[in-house]
């Protein structure tokens, strides 16, 4: 059987197949990612700006109290929040010198933890 062949006008939809990616030298401030994502999507800064100030108070919906407690960045990353018990004053040792000291007692609070996940994991190694 023939196969037809992909016209350039669907090639152009795709983008490229392949893009080239380099590694980033210096860390980048709030500004340079904001230009460098409104160059590669064709978004305005503005519009790039509202995507990320979104995405924030979306994490924030799903963290905050009485909200889901896990937000997942697909595969990338997944942010939860997790509560940690109060824990009362006990005895301890000072690792330098061997002496028994007390240990005051920590309210209970709630942490934020970022686990990374397969594409994130693959980044890097």
């Amino acid at each position: 059987m023939a196969r037809k062949k992909a016209s350039a006008k669907s090639k152009a939809k795709q983008g490229p197949a392949n893009p080239k990616i380099t590694a980033v030298k210096t860390k980048m401030t709030k500004t340079a990612i904001l230009n460098e994502l409104s160059e590669k999507t064709d978004l305005s800064r503005k519009q790039v700006a509202l995507v990320l100030d979104e995405l924030e108070i979306l994490i924030e919906r799903h963290i905050r109290k009485r909200g889901a407690g896990e937000f997942t960045l697909p595969g990338l990353l997944k942010i939860r929040s997790v509560k940690r018990p109060a824990t009362k004053k006990r005895m301890g040792r000072n690792p330098a010198t061997g002496e028994e000291i007390m240990i005051g007692p920590k309210p209970a609070s709630i942490r934020v933890r970022v686990t990374p996940l397969k594409r994130l994991k693959a980044m890097v190694g």
